[in-house]
């Protein structure tokens, strides 16, 4: 089969998608955050309910967000008193998941010549996460709490189309789990109504190659791995 040119050019930005840790403050024009959620807003939903809502921060915004944030957890005490409001990961971890969980953090921390007894260079790395990897743009995702599962699914796809869009203009993206840990924190620095929860907030901007920890890609199984062709 001969691949066409718009094959070769969707394929090209959901392969060159992956997670980056380490952005340059080259600033991201508004009307390019617009045309990617604009784009992203044609990912499917059941009956067309469209659960997503977007809260897109820059500048003092942000910053605000990242100090409140850095705040807390930095201060263990504090800390403690948060908990994430849904389960994104298993209570219990077991195989071949924990194992694709260990692998890619070890890799990751490795690159950074972080051992395993070196927790606080682990929790500075964390703590990135909180910062948005200095990333020009933050964004968090929120949800109407009434709504069920198929919302989630939902909204996989439409995080998806962010991430691909932002490829196609050569922009680059980190979804992050992290910061549904202090959901409380995010909601009251937004201002977030109480029908809405958290989903996940994510990094956008361009990344900086010049850091070792952007040359992670993490490994997939192959299509012979997850795949059953039934005749």
């Amino acid at each position: 089969m001969i691949e066409s040119e718009s094959q070769k050019i969707v394929d090209q930005a959901i392969v060159s998608r992956r997670s980056i840790r380490a952005f340059l403050p080259t600033p991201v024009e508004r009307e390019d955050i617009e045309a990617i959620l604009h784009v992203a807003a044609r990912a499917p939903s059941g009956t067309n309910i469209q659960p997503w809502k977007v809260y897109v921060l820059t500048g003092a915004s942000k910053q605000r967000l990242v100090d409140s944030l850095m705040s807390v957890y930095l201060d263990p005490e504090r800390a403690a008193a948060h908990k994430e409001e849904y389960h994104y990961y298993p209570v219990k971890w077991f195989s071949p998941y924990i194992d694709r969980r260990r692998k890619v953090g070890w890799d990751l921390y490795a690159l950074l010549n972080l051992t395993r007894d070196n927790k606080e260079g682990m929790r500075a790395q964390h703590a990135r996460n909180y910062k948005f990897f200095d990333a020009p743009v933050g964004m968090i995702f929120t949800v109407d709490r009434a709504l069920e599962k198929g919302s989630f699914l939902d909204y996989g796809m439409f995080l998806e189309n962010i991430m691909i869009a932002a490829r196609g203009r050569g922009l680059d993206t980190c979804p992050q789990a992290a910061f549904t840990h202090y959901h409380r924190i995010v909601s009251e620095e937004l201002q977030l109504p109480d029908n809405e929860a958290v989903v996940c907030g994510m990094s956008l901007g361009y990344a900086d190659e010049s850091k070792i920890e952007n040359s992670l890609i993490s490994e997939r199984e192959p299509v012979s791995g997850f795949t059953r062709f039934l005749d």
